[in-house]
């Protein structure tokens, strides 16, 4: 009778046991946006949301926001983001709120933190210039909730008529 044979190992085990994945490389990101305000839209005021489209085409409502680039504040970014996906300049009179959440994408494990601020809108005309974005719209404040794709962005802007009662 011949010895038994030795265990081989799977070539995808690669010095790992067998059955577990590799671990995957964690990353920080950090990204900033907000609510842009028009006081002046009539007895209500309005805000800018940007309509990006899904992997499904479908339309999600959103706030716009973007990653904060390296020597930026996140105010500054907000501002900056406002601005480039809205056609909206806008000025910060406060925080809205923070966002993290985690999502893996390239074979990467992200946490991402997503600063929010109210601004009130300064100049500009809206515009759905940026690639990112399929449509902008003013929403009155009142619908903002409904109209709000993601439950973290809803629940920052229920703050919103509080925020612009302490700043009026």
């Amino acid at each position: 009778m011949s010895p038994p044979s030795p265990r081989r190992r799977s070539a995808s085990a690669s010095g790992r046991a067998a059955g577990r994945r590799p671990r995957l490389q964690r990353v920080e990101e950090t990204s900033a946006g907000g609510l842009v305000i028009d006081r002046n839209s009539g007895p209500e005021p309005h805000a800018a949301l940007i309509g990006r489209l899904d992997r499904r085409g479908r339309l999600l409502w959103s706030l716009p926001k973007g990653h904060v680039e390296e020597g930026e504040t996140t105010e500054a970014a907000a501002v900056r983001e406002v601005m480039e996906e809205t056609g909206i300049t806008g000025r910060v009179v406060a925080p809205l709120g923070t966002i993290d959440f985690w999502f893996v994408a390239d074979g990467r494990r992200i946490h991402k933190t997503v600063h929010h601020f109210l601004l009130f809108a300064t100049a500009g005309e809206l515009s759905a210039d940026d690639v990112e974005v399929a449509q902008v719209e003013w929403v009155p404040i009142a619908e903002l909730g409904h109209r709000l794709a993601y439950a973290d962005e809803r629940r920052l802007v229920e703050r919103v008529p509080q925020l612009l009662a302490d700043t009026a």
